[in-house]
This record gives C-alpha cells, structure tokens and sequence, in this order.
C-alpha cells in the first residue's frame, strides 16, 4: 500500500497529514502560517517528522498552495495571501529532506484531483471543479487527465469578464470571481444595499455588522428579499459563466464548492434558469451540476492525491 505525506500552505493556517491511495488520513497537524517561507517551511518539516515518527514511510509528497505557482518546476510564485514567497522551491525543499519525490498543485487543480477521485466528481471523464471560496478558482480533468495548460494557468474562469462593471474580482470589474467569489459576493451585497435604500427600501442587511457572503446567506434563509434578489443575482452569473464552460469543453460534469455547497437551494434555480437559456442542449443534456463532496477533508484529500497523480504520472 502507497503512503504519502501531505502538505496544505495557507494564508492564514497550514497543515501535514499523512496518508494512503485512498485518501485515507492517518495522522495530521495543523498550525499557523509563519512570517514568511523559511518558519512555515520548517515548521511544516517539523510536524512532518513527527508524523512520520507514528505511520512510518512515504512514497511521495503532495503540496498545495493558493497560486500563482509553477507545478512543473516546483515554485511558489509571490501569491497574494503569502506575502515573500517569490519563487520558492517547494518540492526541492521537501524531496531533499525526505528523500522522495514531491508533488505541486495549486487549490483548484488539486480539489480538482480530489473530488474526481474520491468525491462528487467520480466517474467522471470531463469534470471541472469550481472552488467558489473567497475567490473563483478552476481546475479541469479532461480526458480523464488533469489538464493544465501550455504553462500552468488552465481553467482561470473566474478570470473572465461578464459585465463592463459590477464587484472586482481577479483585477476586473465585473469578472466571474467578483460575482461569485466570497470576496465578491460581499461587495456585490454593499452595492446592492445602497441602492436599496436610496430607493426607500428596508432590508435587514441594514442591520448587519458586516456584509459578508455568509450573513447574507443567513438573511436570505430568513427570507429577507434583498438577499434573496442578491444570491439569485449570483446564480444568474454563476450559471453564465458555466455555460462558457459546458459549450466550450463539452464536460460530463461540474462540481461547485464551498458557497455552493453551503447554500446551493439560495444559487441553484437561478443557475440552472440561466444555463438552459444559454447552453447549447446537447452540452447540456451530458452535463450535470453537483455540490462538492469532500467539505472540510478537501485539503487533506487533495494534498494526498497531489502525491499520488505525480508519482501515478512517473510510472
């Protein structure tokens, strides 16, 4: 049996686990991120020998990390929410010390890998997993292969312009990721409030403390119109921006996490509306929308199956 050695960088919180071909976690740690990539590194390196002490050898190791970031030579590349790390040699650090070949991917191609195998995308031989977290990010499995483009940036749907303007995301007024990223939503939620009360309206948005995606959500389960106007509202984009999708890679399926999964009857009909408006029917008819699966597990799951696509691709 394979076993491997699992590494999830964030911006806020990093983790090790260890685990099998299965996806099956065998222990794990979870820490915060340190200033900058030399204490996470040998923070992560720390906790990763302390696993190793309980659960014994490795094949391989899969790292995940929010982009931009060169899987094919192993670099972190100065992403955002880590500020300093400017083309870090992350898979050299780690297969040098543990004397086995290490694997990296950013979040979206990796939660890709993990709900194709072991989540909602299974069986599937044309699948692209969204992350809809506080941004949009892409990762597509075509052909039953991770497809990742001339130089890595395959799948940037979240990139995409819907509107000449709107809540920014990814640089761009009006991009997919403003309309249904997290990030987005809450400005979305900001602009839409404002026009609401200069028309004279109430909404209990009003009494918020912050205009987040999540207390929106929680207003539009309690019925309040204008959150409901502004998840029906993300949908409605949503669903525009999978259309693209469907008619241009013709896929089997589509798995939506995160804000989808945690509120998909408020998204859902608006999305579906859309997508039958704008897909061409046969796409259609082969394609279908599924909440991810694997929930909290998916950076675990994804870190473990990064392992076990790269040492899979060696052989």
């Amino acid at each position: 049996m394979k076993r491997f050695l699992g590494i999830d960088i964030g911006g806020t919180k990093s983790a090790v686990c260890t685990g099998d071909a299965a996806a099956r976690v065998f222990a794990r740690r979870e820490f915060a991120t340190g200033q900058g990539p030399d204490a996470t590194l040998a923070a992560l390196e720390m906790h990763a020998r302390d696993l190793l002490q309980e659960t014994g050898r490795i094949d391989a190791i899969g790292i995940v990390c929010g982009g931009p970031l060169c899987a094919k030579t192993g670099l972190v590349l100065s992403p955002p929410n880590l500020p300093g790390w400017a083309a870090v040699p992350v898979t050299r650090y780690f297969s040098e010390r543990f004397g086995v070949a290490a694997f990296l991917q950013n979040d979206a191609n990796a939660g890709a890998l993990a709900e194709w195998r072991y989540g909602a995308g299974r069986g599937s031989r044309n699948l692209m997993f969204c992350t809809m977290g506080t941004g949009f990010g892409c990762g597509l499995i075509l052909e039953g292969r991770l497809y990742e483009g001339t130089n890595g940036n395959a799948g940037e749907l979240g990139h995409v312009r819907l509107t000449p303007d709107g809540p920014v995301g990814y640089g761009k007024a009006g991009s997919v990721e403003g309309f249904c990223g997290g990030g987005g939503i809450a400005q979305l939620a900001r602009l839409r409030l404002d026009e609401h009360r200069a028309a004279g309206r109430t909404s209990a948005l009003s009494e918020l403390k912050a205009l987040l995606a999540k207390s929106v959500a929680e207003a539009a389960r309690q019925d309040d119109a204008l959150a409901l106007q502004i998840y029906a509202e993300v949908g409605e984009k949503l669903g525009r921006a999978l259309a693209l999708a469907v008619d241009l890679l013709n896929l089997d399926r589509i798995v939506v996490g995160s804000i989808f999964a945690r509120n998909e009857a408020l998204i859902r009909p608006a999305m579906e509306r859309v997508m039958q408006e704008e897909c061409l029917a046969e796409a259609l008819r082969v394609c279908t929308v599924r909440a991810a699966e694997l929930g909290d597990r998916i950076g675990d799951a994804a870190a473990l199956t990064v392992a076990q696509n790269g040492l899979e691709a060696m052989q």
